[in-house]
């Protein structure tokens, strides 16, 4: 039998209207997914995504940010770009500039700034901090998860603060960099092996010892059990190096460093060390064979070109990093902890923290965290346990040094895919608010990146702009320098206020 057109078209007709009828019979939120309800059918256990008809027609929308709230968001303030190599005639005329050390007021409504929130019990907190910064030598070590990648955030605050009260040198870095660094170029010979205490693929050292820097470098791979003195005897001497040199494509102050320390612990076997500095030996010593903690300092007249560190022994020490430090004033150390939401700081060695913390001399303690706990928060309850765990992360650290001022960053609005469209995670507001107040009633400070950014929905809108990345969840190069001289202003506008004049916003 032959189908007439006519006929077809009908049945098409039929079905899309069967379909859209089905539209008035769907549920508005019926199928609870994690911390979302989407629009569907659910019987007896078994669910069916299914638009509703004010769903489908995009009658629901949340009209409470716009595309032109975000610009006017990302528009009040200029970020600084990074500053190309220079002649050393011209560096003490751009290190003295003003315009560097400070926002650009001419066109930024401060009112539009989201600022920091201080814990009322103490009202002191910020001549706190500016006497710590403007002090001979302020240590900040900054923890946060992937967004602070690359010395991502990290950096622009250093480069700021140190324009404001002097410092230079990119500060921490990994022997072994598990991703792109801008702050200087470090480059391992590729026989070396990396351990993170917040890597969930591999399996935590016994001993627990990773340092304040929660990693560790080893030329040699980590061996469960200790070997025996035959077995030892039997070992290769294995040869490791890592070279370090100044980043033509950095902030001009980060080109300038003359202290480096190489922390490390662990070493119960002979390691011998030699340092040149373009090919020429400036250095020559034995790691200290007691497996305790210890620094070993490189001081150099002008910042090395060509630094290379080379060490050689059967059994590698644990290496807990690198410190590039221009020698007092401001340093801020970066420390990513990828897929982490700081909450793993107590289940290291307590003994090596603090050994490292003495050295370290922190004063600053920021964490930027609850990004990577969000998709896996089930309801308010779970929330609340996770400020709490946030909490005592933070009273650990305090018991290693007891002198810290404490600073928490929030999460980045995120969005997850509901009913076809993006959307604020539905528990993210409540995250933000509890993590605020958790901590300014346990005189830590706060500010929050989400307000900042513009709120809930913002996310979509960055997106858009090509100020974050298509997972929703991470800025973009240009998205990063915004939030970045968004935090510094809103703290900059505390720190130039009278003792008066500071009032929580």
């Amino acid at each position: 039998m032959k189908i007439k057109p006519i006929q077809i078209a009908l049945f098409l007709i039929l079905i899309l209207g069967a379909l859209f009828g089905l539209m008035f019979l769907s549920q508005k939120e019926g199928i609870q997914k994690a911390q979302v309800r989407e629009d569907g059918f659910f019987y007896d256990g078994v669910s069916l995504k299914y638009p509703t008809y004010r769903t489908f027609m995009g009658l629901d929308k949340d009209s409470s940010i716009s595309k032109q709230d975000i610009l006017e968001v990302t528009q009040i303030v200029t970020p600084l770009e990074e500053e190309p190599e220079i002649e050393k005639s011209q560096m003490a005329d751009i290190l003295k500039t003003d315009s560097i050390s400070r926002p650009d007021f001419s066109k930024i409504d401060t009112t539009r700034i989201v600022r920091i929130r201080y814990p009322d019990s103490n009202p002191d907190f910020v001549n706190e901090l500016k006497r710590k910064l403007s002090s001979k030598s302020c240590r900040i070590i900054h923890y946060g998860d992937s967004q602070l990648e690359g010395d991502r955030i990290t950096g622009y605050l250093r480069n700021r603060l140190q324009k404001m009260y002097g410092g230079s040198g990119p500060g921490f870095i990994p022997v072994k960099p598990v991703y792109n660094q801008l702050s200087a170029l470090v480059t391992p010979s590729e026989n070396w092996f990396r351990y993170a205490m917040f890597d969930p693929t591999q399996s935590k050292f016994r001993h627990r010892k990773y340092g304040a820097y929660l990693s560790v470098s080893r030329f040699t791979e980590h061996q469960k059990k200790q070997s025996d003195s035959t077995v030892i005897d039997s070992l290769p001497i294995v040869k490791a190096s890592v070279v370090i040199s100044k980043s033509p494509k950095t902030y001009a102050k980060f080109r300038r460093f003359t202290t480096i320390g190489l922390h490390y612990g662990n070493c119960n076997y002979p390691v011998k060390i030699t340092v040149y500095n373009d090919e020429q030996l400036i250095q020559q010593d034995s790691l200290i064979v007691d497996g305790r903690y210890h620094q070993y300092k490189i001081k150099t007249p002008t910042t090395p070109t060509n630094l290379k560190i080379e060490v050689e022994g059967q059994i590698s020490p644990d290496f807990y990093g690198l410190t590039l430090d221009g020698g007092s004033r401001v340093q801020i150390d970066n420390v990513a902890m990828r897929g982490s939401s700081g909450t793993i700081f107590s289940g290291t060695d307590a003994g090596i923290y603090s050994k490292m913390a003495r050295v370290l001399k922190p004063k600053i303690i920021i964490m930027q965290y609850g990004g990577n706990t969000m998709p896996y928060l089930k309801d308010s309850t779970a929330v609340d346990n996770y400020a709490k765990n946030v909490l005592g992360q933070i009273r650990w650290m305090r018991r290693r040094r007891k002198d810290v001022n404490f600073l928490f960053i929030g999460p980045t609005d995120m969005c997850i895919p509901v009913n076809g469209k993006m959307e604020t995670y539905p528990l993210l507001p409540y995250l933000n608010t509890k993590l605020m107040d958790t901590c300014l009633d346990n005189n830590i400070a706060y500010w929050s990146m989400y307000d900042a950014m513009g709120g809930k929905g913002a996310m979509e809108l960055w997106v858009e702009e090509k100020l974050a990345g298509n997972d929703y969840t991470h800025f973009t190069r240009k998205g990063t320098k915004i939030i970045s001289e968004l935090f510094f202003t809103a703290l900059y506008l505390d720190l130039i206020q009278e003792p008066d004049d500071h009032k929580n916003t």
